[in-house]
């Protein structure tokens, strides 16, 4: 499945913009580390903060898709700087995979510089070290959380598979695969919903309850979870060739796109108890749509023509309702993100993972041949 653009230019009118904006946005984000917006400007975050990786990612999908300098060099020693967040005090955690992805590992595949191989196994090395044996499931967070999973994990197994075909090493992709199994088993339910938080008893391996995290509740079903679910199901597919992970992927974008209904950009909870006036997440949406082709590129084109319709539809949306390229107060590309609202926390603001896969996916429709997850 490649699509170059629409008939009438639409994909590559988009992109036009979206090179415009990212631009302005180099100018505007030299050396910080963003991840939500306030009043229309990106943070600053610190480099073990989980999102730390997007920004650079972007950069480099511009690099490649353009071949201009200017996104290489601003680019380039982001693996660097997050590296020392292993030497010194930090708090990384089970993200690793979102961090190193698309900094030292697609620094690698596109250049082949060899310190981005090295931390990218490095990174590989640190997330294995946190799968706990008896329940079978990379640990999440740090702090007292020894028995907590999460389902965001399903993206940060690509850093474990990329591992395991960079060194030949097998245990990588072991550990990947259980993990991605007890995804199958705790996490995606039988209608294709998905549980964001799964607990278990560290020393057993006995799962003990769902929790609802960043849902509304252990019953909900989270948006950008599902994202994260149908995303990692497809690309753990596209390493093992295993057919149940694809098959769970389908499942869960089928609820994803039940769930949505007329307007495509959902709801930040499926099961939200009154969804009038509740927000939206655009970050959810740009995830889903990119992992939407992730699994059409699996499919017989008959079969896979739902999921890049989908795709399709979403990026217009997204494109129409809630880009944001021509405001200069506007440092984010997708408004209406919403990052925790259970919390209170970004709720209708400019998330750089929402912008990261809005680019990522564009990109793919317009032929972009690498990987970065």
């Amino acid at each position: 499945m490649t699509m170059t653009k629409t008939a009438d230019g639409t994909w590559d009118a988009i992109w036009a913009d979206v090179r415009r904006k990212t631009d302005r946005m180099v100018g505007r984000l030299r050396g910080k580390s963003p991840h939500k917006t306030t009043d229309g400007v990106y943070d600053d975050m610190r480099l073990d903060w989980w999102t730390s990786g997007f920004w650079p990612g972007l950069l480099w999908i511009m690099h490649d898709m353009t071949g201009d300098e200017t996104y290489r060099r601003e680019a380039w020693e982001w693996d660097a700087r997050i590296e020392r967040c292993f030497v010194t005090e930090s708090n990384l955690h089970h993200d690793v995979g979102f961090q190193f992805l698309p900094t030292a590992v697609i620094k690698h595949r596109l250049t082949g510089d060899k310190d981005g191989l090295r931390r990218g196994i490095a990174a590989a090395n640190f997330l294995a070290g946190r799968f706990n044996i008896a329940g079978r499931f990379l640990r999440a967070w740090n702090q007292d959380k020894l028995g907590w999973a999460i389902v965001d994990s399903s993206m940060n197994l690509s850093l474990l598979f990329w591992a395991a075909e960079a060194t030949g090493d097998p245990r990588f992709r072991h550990i990947a695969c259980a993990h991605a199994d007890t995804v199958l088993r705790h996490f995606i339910r039988e209608d294709g919903s998905v549980v964001h938080i799964a607990s278990f008893d560290p020393h057993t391996g006995e799962f003990l309850e769902s929790l609802g995290g960043q849902g509304c509740g252990p019953d909900s079903a989270w948006s950008r979870g599902q994202a994260w679910a149908l995303y990692g199901m497809a690309n753990t597919y596209r390493y093992t060739g295993d057919i149940r992970y694809l098959r769970a992927a389908q499942r869960v974008a089928h609820y994803f796109l039940a769930a949505t209904g007329d307007d495509p950009v959902p709801l930040w909870d499926f099961r939200v108890p009154d969804p009038a006036g509740e927000p939206r997440d655009t970050s959810a949406g740009a995830c889903a749509a990119s992992g939407l082709l992730e699994i059409a590129s699996h499919l017989p084109p008959e079969e896979g023509r739902l999921y890049t319709s989908a795709a399709e539809r979403l990026v217009l949306a997204l494109t129409e309702r809630y880009a944001s390229f021509d405001d200069p107060a506007e440092e984010g590309i997708l408004r209406e993100g919403t990052g925790h609202k259970p919390a209170g926390q970004n709720v209708n603001v400019s998330l750089i993972y929402g912008d990261f896969f809005y680019v990522e996916t564009l990109a793919k429709l317009r032929g972009w041949r690498h990987r970065i997850f």
